[in-house]
């Protein structure tokens, strides 16, 4: 690697993309700009001083020596954008280029102004619109739009964990959230009540459902957008990271004509996934398969998909009693989320339907716990709940750069801790592939809460998730965290991923 010199961006002639494997948002977090391919070395322009590893990398890609080449950065940023921002519109350069303050209000401007005009013109419309793009082309599950003091924050939610996204300017604030309000049918005026709307949206080939949810904060409306592609790639249950232990008892409960199984976790811990993939193992074609679920998250043939509709009139209660006279076999509930629903379900589950449906626990014992809360009889909860799968989603190391890696000694202490000897994990470094994070891609870690007639008697009792737990795992249940181990072991997440979803 040869020592940079200082020039401009423009005195380098023509650049063109020397690599399909770079994207513009790692060589942005880097600073690093291939310029050509020369004498054997490839010419590579930096703007802040380069990062040893990330240099190394690109070595390793074009297989051949760095060339450093000090420019300004926002000379650098620029082309970054413009040779490997697709057709030059991305967000960030659309930013940068584009006379935006002739559109500028501010928050305490509002009240006076045509709102809906402000939010419709062409650059505003633009500007969101490459904003919801681009959270689409890196997978994001969620676009997230803050008030945060004098400035306007947008980030995206990649694989569980939010990542900085191009932020306009604070002045936009105003017209930016009225655009995405607009595309909810929110009411744009209302700025000090939170409201909750949706938008179908088509991006390239893609259609997306997005929930639109907004907050009023002390520096101005918050936005949370969740993307949702109903046409989507169903996972099959063998990929979603399930010992084998556990994929064998799951099958084996599906496979019976009645009974409730549930799916447990906080929200985005990946339950809707698991309940259609294994819905898509148990499907034969000679079932009748309902799904109540709010919203419909992917589109599943072969099942009749009932959208909730809660303003109309059509809750999770109201469609379950019209389904149970559809005359269904097996009926996935996206939610027990209240007394009613519960106990429609215990009920259905009684009268020879398999249910699958998921709650928002912690753990798989508090979900025998929860239901007991929801005011369905202890009995009725030992006669027809078969088992509970608590999961969590973790980080995987990305395919490109990790490698192996000794465990942190924090991480190991908390393994020894739990009877677990893993001396080594597989670890990302940062590359193009992964957008510099090390990882990419999810994978779950699982506890299978099995229903025998020792947990029967113990919720009989009314006693205690802690005291359900105790006897479950002296029976053999194996822990999150013991899972998340397993998956270390094997290669497929980190400890500190482990760590950071299991966290007490």
């Amino acid at each position: 690697m040869r020592h940079p010199i200082e020039t401009h961006l423009a005195d380098l002639g023509d650049i063109s993309r020397l690599s399909d494997a770079l994207t513009a948002e790692y060589l942005e977090e880097h600073q690093l700009l291939p310029i050509a391919r020369t004498n054997g070395s490839v010419v590579v322009a930096h703007g802040r001083p380069p990062d040893p590893q990330a240099i190394a990398e690109l070595a390793r890609l074009f297989e051949a020596q760095i060339q450093l080449v000090q420019v300004p950065e926002d000379e650098l940023l620029a082309g970054v954008r413009r040779v490997y921002g697709g057709d030059g519109a991305t967000a960030a350069e659309f930013i940068a280029t584009y006379e935006l303050e002739t559109l500028a209000i501010s928050d305490d401007e509002v009240v006076g102004h045509d709102l809906e005009g402000l939010a419709n013109q062409p650059p505003v419309i633009r500007l969101v619109n490459l904003l919801l793009a681009e959270a689409v082309e890196v997978e994001a599950s969620d676009v997230h739009v803050e008030a945060e003091g004098p400035a306007l924050r947008v980030r995206y939610r990649i694989d569980g964990v939010l990542q900085e996204a191009p932020s306009p300017p604070s002045q936009l604030r105003a017209a930016i959230v009225s655009r995405l309000k607009i595309m909810a049918e929110l009411d744009i005026a209302e700025r000090r009540m939170p409201q909750d709307g949706r938008v179908r949206l088509r991006v390239g080939e893609r259609k997306l459902n997005v929930r639109v949810s907004t907050l009023p904060t002390l520096h101005g409306e918050s936005v949370v957008l969740r993307l949702l592609d109903a046409q989507k790639q169903r996972l099959r249950l063998d990929d979603l990271g399930l010992g084998d232990d556990a994929m064998e008892v799951v099958l084996h409960l599906a496979g019976r004509p009645q009974g409730v199984l549930l799916s447990t976790g906080p929200t985005g811990s990946g339950k809707t996934t698991t309940l259609y993939a294994l819905l898509d193992r148990i499907q034969t074609g000679r079932e009748k398969i309902v799904s109540v679920e709010d919203p419909v998250e992917y589109e599943f043939p072969g099942v009749a998909q009932v959208p909730v509709r809660a303003k109309g009139g059509l809750t999770f209660a109201k469609a379950l009693r019209s389904i149970l006279r559809q005359d269904p076999d097996v009926l996935l509930v996206g939610e027990m989320r209240d007394s009613e629903t519960a106990e429609i379900c215990i009920q259905a589950a009684l009268t020879g339907h398999l249910v699958l449906s998921t709650l928002h626990t912690n753990d798989a014992p508090s979900a025998l716990t929860r239901l007991l809360d929801l005011g369905v009889p202890d009995y009725l909860v030992t006669s027809t709940v078969e088992a509970v799968l608590a999961q969590r989603l973790v980080r995987k190391p990305c395919g490109d750069c990790a490698q192996p890696h000794p465990v942190d000694v924090a991480a190991l202490r908390e393994m020894e801790a739990d009877g677990c000897d893993v001396r080594e994990e597989r670890r990302g470094k940062g590359c193009p592939a992964c957008r510099g994070t090390g990882y990419r891609g999810r994978t779950g870690i699982y506890e299978l809460l099995l229903i025998d007639d020792e947990i029967r008697a113990e919720v009989m009792r009314r006693q205690g998730s802690g005291t359900i737990r105790r006897l479950a795992v002296a029976k053999g249940m194996r822990p999150l965290r013991m899972d998340g181990w397993r998956q270390v072991a094997a290669g497929l997440t980190t400890a500190s991923e482990v760590l950071r979803v299991t966290a007490a």
